[in-house]
């Protein structure tokens, strides 16, 4: 008997809408990050992306624990020599906090071609309104497990 595989055409894709209102940031990239990357799925494979879309909205309202919001800094390189640019957690929060809890997010999945394809599935926005109703998403609570 030989072992069953998905193909690409069998994996029924499922919407998912996920309140970050009052949620840690790091529990929370966890476990969107496994919805994306197919790991709550019971066709789950390693190196075939089985994974579901998912909304996250209310991003302006994710927390930090502890002294994190003083002392986190994010990094890039320009590409250029001396362009090394930093930013602290307060500052890229009040600019963009949809692209914090993304970066949270897309840096808890794999550094390879599959891991961008997981990524493309993750659409975050700032306020309570998105534009992915025509895709009937279901709500997803992500409160503690038992």
């Amino acid at each position: 008997m030989s072992t069953y595989f998905p193909k690409e055409g069998e994996i029924a894709r499922k919407w998912y809408v996920v309140d970050a209102a009052g949620q840690t940031l790091g529990r929370l990239a966890t476990r969107v990050a496994s919805i994306l990357a197919g790991k709550e799925n019971p066709r789950y494979t390693p190196f075939i992306d089985t994974g579901d879309h998912v909304v996250v909205i209310n991003a302006e309202k994710v927390r930090l624990t502890g002294m994190k919001s003083e002392s986190k800094v994010y990094r890039h390189y320009t590409g250029f020599p001396g362009g090394l640019r930093e930013e602290g957690y307060r500052k890229r929060f009040a600019r963009r906090p949809d692209m914090v809890v993304q970066e949270a997010i897309e840096g808890m999945l794999p550094k390879t071609k599959m891991g961008r394809s997981m990524a493309k599935k993750l659409k975050v926005y700032r306020g309570d309104k998105h534009p992915h109703q025509a895709q009937k998403p279901e709500g997803l609570s992500l409160a503690k497990q038992a």
